[in-house]
């Protein structure tokens, strides 16, 4: 997949020059950048009776590849146990590994300030007990193109809303941050398709 990228807090730059968060970095770009189109669309279509959108099989390939590598899966923030469970995984991190939090952001817009926050709250020092500790974090969300190609919902937040979120939070998001745009595919498109009173999505290949 191509993608785009955005820095807080000079995130980028210690992604890019610092040890071990460079590593961790191209762990990362390495897992996007290794999905193809081909696995897109052949793990969609194997979902496509219940799934409306590329959001779960991006999910579930980003999964498979990062836990390859040894990244922990819902890694809870907090190491109380009433942080630890229920509440659909609140104080969970998507991924975490080392020194670093990831969040896969493809849900509503409205959690874009949480999304951003997660890994401020894995990084920082906290009355509450915690399970982890980083000090940067990833957010992982779809840009507006791919939010289109992709059959996404119309309410999820996008990497131009999150970029646009950085501003106003700047002093709340005190930790080094990147923020990656998953671009749109180039040879296929989600399209939506009554089936009864159903809507199912089919990858349709386009000509470029």
């Amino acid at each position: 997949m191509e993608y785009v990228t955005h820095s807080h807090r000079h995130g980028l730059t210690l992604f890019h020059a610092e040890e071990p968060f460079a590593t961790l970095w191209t762990e990362v770009v390495n897992v996007i950048e290794s999905i193809t189109e081909e696995d897109i669309v052949h793990e969609f279509e194997k979902s496509s009776r219940v799934s409306k959108s590329l959001s779960a099989v991006i999910n579930k390939l980003l999964c498979q590849r990062l836990t390859r590598l040894g990244w922990a899966r819902e890694s809870p923030i907090f190491a109380q146990a009433e942080y630890m469970a229920g509440d659909k995984g609140r104080f969970r991190l998507d991924f975490a590994k080392d020194v670093v939090s990831i969040e896969v952001a493809f849900n509503h817009g409205e959690a874009a300030a949480w999304n951003l926050l997660k890994p401020v709250l894995a990084s920082e020092l906290n009355h509450v007990k915690k399970a982890i500790e980083t000090q940067a974090g990833i957010i992982i969300t779809a840009t507006e193109e791919m939010k289109i190609a992709g059959g996404f919902d119309s309410a999820v937040g996008t990497y131009e809303k999150y970029i646009n979120h950085l501003e106003p939070l700047n002093n709340v998001l005190t930790v080094p941050l990147a923020v990656i745009g998953l671009k749109a595919p180039t040879r296929f498109r989600v399209v939506h398709l009554k089936e009864g009173s159903k809507t199912i999505g089919k990858c349709e290949w386009v000509r470029v």
